[in-house]
């Protein structure tokens, strides 16, 4: 805890800036040395402070390329007396994001990491092998000071497992939520050390196919490195996650607490395991685990998982075609039956998707947007009452006139097969496509078939009886509460990132998807009581008197969708850039300025809300595209222009912006190359952060650069990013760029501009955009920084 407290007392931590090259640094050395002064005799410990430059591309956010200079990395070494020739690696990063004090992402796994290290330095029995401590200072600067440690420096070709403490927001139960690549081993050393696990290869199966817009280091190791490890996260409380609420204070002594049980655990574990040594023999093969309501971990090598599975589902299969199939000459009689309910059941779906996600459209076009931010519990009454309530109306009308007259006790058996069957469909397919998460559809397999056989005679005697109803609900216990739990723990991960997600997304669409979907999983063995009650018009009627009353109030706009609680603060999140532009033509003459606050709402609903307050940000002042600059000719820090439509930013004009430590750009030359390219080189030097847009022209082509391989890398729409960020200090920046070009080429070749972003000191925020930023209301987490535009034409 006091760690903790004491890297956040510096403030926030921007990579460059004083705070995180120095302050930070010296903190950590002078904790490091005093552990080393209290450390036994058993152990070695050695300190490197590592300042690395590099480049290298990354798929990440449409795929960029990232370059960095003089960063800062504090390595400590822990290891027998005598030494060791393997060793595991802890991560965490002590920089965060600029305007924050980045107590849960990340300076609480840093603190963590430190009493980690003084614990084991303390422990008179020596380890097996080495355990290296990565304090690296610049993760935020997307993954540079992770790749700077595992390219370059000499203890990296040891490590042959790694740890990555992360954050996805403010304290709570930290999650296994990546592991891997393949090693199975990993996890079983999780699940056998871990005091508290809480681990999912759901959550792992989300995360990687990348529609949360976020990495980590975990990424750099495994592609940079080809080292296996574990990604763990911080995941509740999302919402102040990379904002000025990121406090110490905030995160509970109990989750701290926690994490260190686990990671010392398990590290220790790691670092005293003969498998560690000889990982590479034990690589292969993946893992399905998850923890069974945070009490413990299952864990079992994916392709027993991929038999059982496959059991499951024939097994199911051959009860379904015994039972349709038999007697014989009721066997198409019976598949007809059978196929209509099925029928049915997934047109019942279908209905009620297209249902709730046009009442998550109409909310969105009317204004009304993230009513649930603030009060989660309105998306359920709101969404979750209309998929339940459509559900039970459609087969209410097939019970009524389709099914007119039929054994109510024949309807219920047909629709619990019907629901077997698309399970065992479900379970099948996903297994076939390699997903780990498979396991869920044996759950709902399994457990229902087996209620079934157990509790058949007392159905077919008695009908829907009491004693059915509570066998049966019986039976459905353990898919049912892993469900809950699983769809608890989905939300409070997704429902926070809905509010950082970009404005092209609709998130009350993402929501209502997803409440429906888990109606539909949750209904799936209920839609036979639906035929088995005499009448459902209670319920039915309940149901749409809270859908219609909590749709009136969405509508009303009651529901606010942000909060400025102390205790429990919803902030929207709003980035503006004080901004000078200079557009260049290929004489160099400069043929057009302006100068402006351009202002980003990091939601669906823009700035609707900020405009009563700040009357000037309105509909008239919309980004115009500069159509012949790359990236619309606006200062992205980074390529994150896929997540914003250009109808949703604004440019306040503002006077212009005359930072005290201007950037410098120069061409050193230009050289025409075999093969009719042109091999252009450049020089600039400017502030900590900086980033380099490129278009070739039509007829040219970028064939090679300077950075990272060789090979460019363009960013989706086809325009190339480089992100560029250096230390403390560095020297000015020399890349070259190799174009192939045409004949002729009246218009240049190519364009090329250049952003400078000024996230600290004097030259950071402008009078007018603190003036501005003041009169934004406290429910706003608004980040501001002043910065410079120029492009030019070769």
């Amino acid at each position: 805890r006091e760690y903790l407290d004491n890297i956040t007392a510096i403030g926030p931590r921007t990579v460059g800036s004083p705070e995180n090259e120095v302050l930070a640094v010296n903190y950590l050395l002078e904790q490091i040395r005093a552990i080393e002064r209290e450390s036994t005799d058993a152990h070695k410990i050695s300190v490197d402070i590592q300042r690395p430059t590099g480049s290298f591309s990354i798929d990440f956010l449409g795929g960029f390329t990232s370059y960095y200079a003089n960063i800062t990395n504090v390595v400590v070494k822990l290891e027998p007396r005598n030494g060791a020739q393997h060793a595991v690696l802890s991560n965490c990063h002590f920089d965060s994001v600029p305007n924050t004090p980045g107590a849960s992402d990340d300076a609480v796994s840093c603190a963590v990491m430190l009493e980690i290290l003084n614990t084991l330095s303390k422990s008179s029995e020596p380890l097996q092998h080495a355990v290296i401590f990565l304090f690296n200072g610049a993760e935020e600067n997307i993954l540079q000071a992770s790749h700077g440690f595992i390219t370059q420096h000499e203890w990296a070709k040891s490590i042959r497992a790694f740890i990555n403490l992360e954050a996805a927001g403010v304290g709570g139960k930290e999650l296994v939520f990546q592991t891997g690549p393949e090693n199975p081993w990993l996890v079983q050393a999780y699940v056998v050390a871990a005091k508290h696990p809480f681990a999912s290869v759901v959550a792992q199966e989300i995360f990687q196919s990348g529609i949360i817009p976020a990495d980590t280091d975990f990424r750099i190791y495994r592609d940079f490195g080809n080292v296996p490890g574990i990604d763990l996260a911080f995941i509740e409380n999302g919402y102040i996650y990379h904002t000025e609420y990121d406090t110490s204070d905030r995160i509970l002594t109990d989750s701290i607490q926690r994490a260190g049980d686990n990671i010392l655990a398990v590290l220790k574990y790691l670092a005293t395991s003969d498998k560690l040594a000889k990982s590479f023999e034990y690589r292969h093969g993946n893992v399905v685990f998850f923890d069974v309501l945070g009490l413990f971990v299952l864990a079992y090598p994916a392709r027993v998982g991929t038999i059982m599975n496959y059991i499951t589902a024939a097994i199911a299969f051959l009860y379904l075609s015994k039972k349709v199939l038999q007697p014989r000459t009721r066997a198409i009689h019976n598949l007809k039956k059978f196929f209509t309910a099925f029928s049915l059941t997934l047109i019942s779906w279908v209905c009620t998707l297209v249902t709730v996600l046009i009442v998550a459209v109409f909310i969105s076009l009317i204004g009304r947007s993230l009513s649930w931010y603030t009060h989660f519990y309105v998306s359920v009454f709101l969404y979750g009452t209309a998929a339940a309530a459509k559900l039970i109306l459609v087969h209410t009308l097939a019970k009524k006139f389709f099914y007119k007259n039929m054994n109510e006790q024949y309807l219920g058996d047909i629709f619990f097969d019907a629901s077997l069957m698309i399970w065992s469909i479900a379970l099948a397919v996903i297994t076939q496509m390699g997903l780990c998460s498979a396991f869920i559809c044996t759950l709902w397999v399994a457990f229902p078939l087996l209620a079934k056989l157990m509790i058949h005679k007392e159905f077919s005697q008695k009908g829907a009886s009491m004693k059915f109803v509570m066998m049966y609900m019986l039976g459905m216990f353990v898919p049912y509460l892993y469900m809950m739990y699983l769809s608890w723990t989905v939300f409070e991960m997704f429902t926070p990132i809905m509010g950082r997600s970009g404005s092209e997304i609709l998130p009350d669409v993402v929501l209502a998807g997803f409440i429906v979907v888990i109606t539909m999983i949750l209904s799936s063995y209920f839609i036979n009581f639906i035929y088995l009650v005499k009448s459902t018009k209670t319920t039915l009627i309940t149901l749409t008197t809270v859908f219609v009353v909590t749709l009136i109030l969405v509508c009303s706009g009651i529901f606010f969708p942000y909060s400025s609680d102390v205790a429990n603060p919803k902030p929207k999140r709003v980035f503006l850039q004080h901004t000078s532009r200079r557009f260049h033509d290929l004489d160099g003459n400069m043929v057009k300025s302006d100068s402006g606050i351009w202002i980003n709402g990091f939601d669906y609903n823009g700035i609707s809300h900020i405009t009563p307050h700040v009357p000037e940000i309105n509909d008239t002042i919309r980004t115009p595209c500069e159509e012949q600059a790359p990236f619309c000719g606006l200062p992205w820090i980074l390529p994150v222009h896929f997540m914003f439509r250009l109808v949703k930013n604004w440019y306040l004009p503002a006077p212009e912006v005359f930072p005290r430590s201007p950037i410098h750009f120069k061409v050193l030359s230009k050289e025409l190359m075999p093969w009719n390219s042109m091999r252009l080189s450049f020089e600039v030097s400017g502030p900590s952060h900086m980033s380099l847009y490129v278009r070739p022209h039509e007829g040219s082509a970028l064939s090679t650069w300077s950075f990272g391989d060789g090979m460019p890398v363009a960013s989706l729409g086809g325009d190339y990013f480089v992100f560029y960020s250096h230390g403390l200090q560095a020297t000015p920046w020399h890349f070259w760029l190799e174009l192939t070009a045409p004949e002729k080429h009246s218009d240049g070749i190519v364009s090329l501009a250049i952003a400078a972003h000024y996230f600290f000191g004097e030259d950071q925020k402008s009078p007018q955009l603190y003036a501005l930023l003041e009169r934004f209301p406290n429910w706003t987490f608004s980040s501001g920084w002043s910065c410079t535009y120029d492009l030019f034409v070769f």
